[in-house]
C-alpha cells in the first residue's frame, strides 16, 4: 500500500464519483479505478458499494476513510514543519481539535487570530483528546482542543466551556415530535457513539451521562466519526447526543431536540504544555477565550495541574467519569 493508494480513495470517499474523482486528481478514471481495486485487493474487504446509486462507502470503507484521512494529514504537517524548519521560519503554531470544535467558537477564533498576525503559520490537525495529548508531548502541536481531560505529565488542561448536550433524532419519528427529550427515553433506542478509538473518548461522556443518572444505555453502536454518527441516526439506526454547537450542522433527514434532565454537559477544553512560555501562542489562547464570550459563551478560567488539583477532578465530574490517565 502506497500512499497514493490513500490519496485516491480519499478523493472517491470526498465525491463518491470516479469521474469527479479523477478530474479532482488530474488523472484519467481508469487509472483511478485500478488503483481502488487494487486497494480493495490489497486489504481484501469492498470499500466501495458500487452498486449504489450514487457510490455508497461500505462499513469498512467509512473507517478506511476515518483513518486513511488522518494519516495523510499528519503527512502534509511533517511536510509542512520540515518546509518551515529549512526555511528558518520559527513562527508558527500547531492546533490539534476534534470535530465538534468546528460548530462552535473556535474557528472564528482562529480566522481572526491569522487575520490579525498574518507572520504567524497556523497548522490545524483533527485529533482526539488522547492524540492531542501524545502530539502535545511529542511537539507535534502547540494547544490542543477536546472534550476529554487526559492527565499526561507536563500538560495542563484550562477549562474553556461547558457546553450542553443535545439528542440527535431521525427526521419524522416519534421522538422528533417532541419539544425535549430524557435520557431514560433516549435509553430506550439505540444509541450511536462516537469516537470508537481511542479511548477514553467522548464516547465515554455520553455513557457516563446515562449511567450516573440510572439509565445506561444497553444498545449502543460506535462510530469513529461524528458526522458519520448523524448519517446513521439519518438512516434509522439510532439516537445520539452532540454538543448543542453542532446544530449548527444542518441536515434536513435530523433534528435536535434539548434534554430535559439537568446538567447533560461536555467540557470544552484547551490543553497546553505547562512549560511553554511561548508569547504567539498566549495570544492564540486569549483569542479563543474573547471568541467564547463573543459567541454568548462566557469562558471559565480553571486550570488543572495535576492528579490531586480540584479543578482538573471538576473537568471529569461534570462529564460523569474520573479523570483519564494516559
Amino acid at each position: 500500500m502506497e500512499l497514493r493508494h490513500l490519496r485516491y480513495f480519499e478523493a472517491l470517499a470526498e465525491t463518491l464519483n470516479f469521474t469527479r474523482a479523477a478530474e479532482q486528481l488530474h488523472i484519467a478514471q481508469p487509472p483511478l479505478s485500478r488503483q481502488i481495486q487494487q486497494l480493495e485487493d490489497e486489504l481484501g474487504v469492498l470499500l466501495i458499494d458500487r452498486s449504489a446509486r450514487p457510490l455508497a462507502l461500505t462499513r469498512a470503507g467509512a473507517f478506511f476513510y476515518e483513518q486513511s484521512s488522518q494519516i495523510l494529514a499528519r503527512v502534509q504537517e511533517v511536510a509542512r514543519a520540515t518546509q518551515r524548519l529549512g526555511e528558518g521560519r520559527r513562527r508558527w503554531i500547531g492546533v490539534g481539535f476534534v470535530p465538534s470544535m468546528l460548530y462552535g467558537a473556535l474557528p472564528k477564533a482562529i480566522q481572526g487570530f491569522m487575520a490579525e498576525h498574518p507572520d504567524i503559520d497556523v497548522t490545524l490537525s483533527e485529533l482526539t483528546s488522547v492524540q492531542q495529548a501524545e502530539a502535545l508531548q511529542a511537539r507535534r502541536i502547540d494547544v490542543g482542543f477536546g472534550r476529554v481531560a487526559i492527565e499526561a505529565e507536563g500538560l495542563v488542561n484550562t477549562l474553556i466551556e461547558e457546553e450542553p448536550l443535545v439528542a440527535v433524532l431521525p427526521a419524522g419519528g416519534e421522538l422528533a415530535a417532541q419539544r425535549t427529550l430524557s435520557l431514560a427515553e433516549l435509553a430506550a433506542q439505540t444509541v450511536i457513539l462516537y469516537p470508537a478509538q481511542p479511548r477514553p473518548s467522548f464516547a465515554d461522556q455520553v455513557l457516563a451521562q446515562f449511567r450516573v443518572r440510572g439509565c445506561p444505555a444497553t444498545r449502543t453502536f460506535e462510530t469513529n466519526g461524528l458526522q458519520t454518527a448523524v448519517g446513521l441516526v439519518a438512516a434509522g439506526i439510532g439516537v445520539s447526543l452532540v454538543p448543542r454547537s453542532v446544530q449548527r450542522l444542518k441536515r434536513d433527514d435530523v433534528v435536535y431536540r434539548p434534554v430535559s434532565d439537568g446538567g447533560v454537559v461536555s467540557p470544552m477544553l484547551m490543553t497546553t504544555r505547562q512549560s511553554d512560555s511561548s508569547a504567539d501562542l498566549a495570544r492564540l489562547c486569549e483569542a479563543v477565550r474573547q471568541a467564547c464570550e463573543a459567541d454568548g459563551q462566557p469562558a471559565a478560567r480553571r486550570k488543572a495541574r495535576g492528579a490531586s488539583a480540584p479543578a482538573h477532578l471538576d473537568v471529569n465530574r461534570t462529564a460523569g467519569f474520573p479523570p483519564s490517565r494516559k
